[in-house]
């Protein structure tokens, strides 16, 4: 168990989706009081038994927290329940906002700004690992903002993941999007090979087999290309979602006149694969529009 001020902090968790189910469900265990809010009810209710307060409103869950977890869709969504639906609003002079949503660097400065007139701190702390990692609390959470706030919310962050602290606001989106960046190419990468290998006759499974521990050996390689062998592609991280995070990096980095054409690359790639009715696929649905192309449907 972590050690916590005492009395422990109030958590608000605003998103209970995929991600955010498992990991205020984990806030819960380890006896915080958390005040939780989801658009849809019904996905909110779930943590009822395990001693969430659920709220109707965003800023009746966020009214007696310390600190408050957005964990939602993207950044129009962020600003919309924080400033639109009036959740910056009930939040407490001094209270912190740790956006665990992945958005574009700007957006975080700037929701950090209006935060700030408001005399609420900020914290942009998007997260890596998955459903799984959520589910066990190993997350990599990647945060930028004032050194002061990621130690306040270090206990909090502790019992979700490996938390580091990377720089300034909108630091932590950066490094999201390396992390999707990352990801997203390796995919593409490990598909590419495996279904050169296929079309060569090889037994692909033996394949990725045989390079493991090797200088390719990858987490993706493991996961991802155990997923593509066994042709499982139930949504863990969804197609759509990839491409958004490869899009956000592009446009990120025309901002700064930074030039990514191996990005520019996997987009279009994982913007095929949407066009031709992947998008709802786990990302690493990716190997099934370059099996389509390779008629090894």
């Amino acid at each position: 168990m972590n050690a916590f001020s005492s009395p422990p902090p109030t958590v608000a968790v605003l998103g209970i989706g995929m991600m955010g189910f498992p990991m205020a469900r984990r806030l819960c265990e380890a006896g915080l009081t958390v005040h939780a809010w989801n658009r849809s009810r019904d996905k909110t209710e779930r943590l009822q038994p395990f001693g969430a307060h659920v709220h109707d409103t965003p800023a009746q869950a966020v009214a007696q927290a310390d600190i408050v977890i957005t964990l939602l869709q993207d950044g129009l969504a962020v600003e919309d329940v924080l400033f639109h639906q009036s959740a910056a609003h009930g939040l407490r002079p001094g209270s912190l906002v740790v956006d665990m949503s992945s958005i574009q660097p700007r957006q975080a400065r700037d929701h950090a700004a209006r935060l700030a007139a408001l005399q609420v701190r900020h914290l942009d702390a998007p997260v890596s690992g998955g459903t799984v990692g959520a589910e066990a609390g190993t997350l990599a959470i990647m945060a930028g903002g004032r050194a002061a706030d990621f130690e306040r919310a270090q206990p909090v962050l502790a019992l979700l993941g490996r938390a580091t602290h990377v720089g300034p606001t909108g630091a932590g989106q950066l490094a999201k999007l390396a992390n999707q960046m990352i990801v997203g190419i390796t995919i593409g990468a490990v598909a590419e090979a495996l279904l050169l290998c296929e079309k060569g006759g090889a037994d692909m499974g033996k394949v990725r087999q045989a390079i493991a521990g090797g200088f390719a050996d990858s987490r993706i390689l493991q996961v991802h290309g155990q997923r593509m062998v066994e042709r499982d592609f139930d949504k863990r991280a969804a197609i759509a979602v990839q491409l958004k995070d490869m899009r956000n990096a592009l446009s990120t980095a025309q901002e700064i006149g930074f030039d990514a054409p191996i990005t520019a690359l996997f987009e279009q790639l994982f913007a095929d694969a949407v066009d031709h009715g992947l998008a709802e696929l786990d990302h690493s649905g990716l190997f099934v529009e370059l099996a389509s192309r390779n008629g090894l449907c």
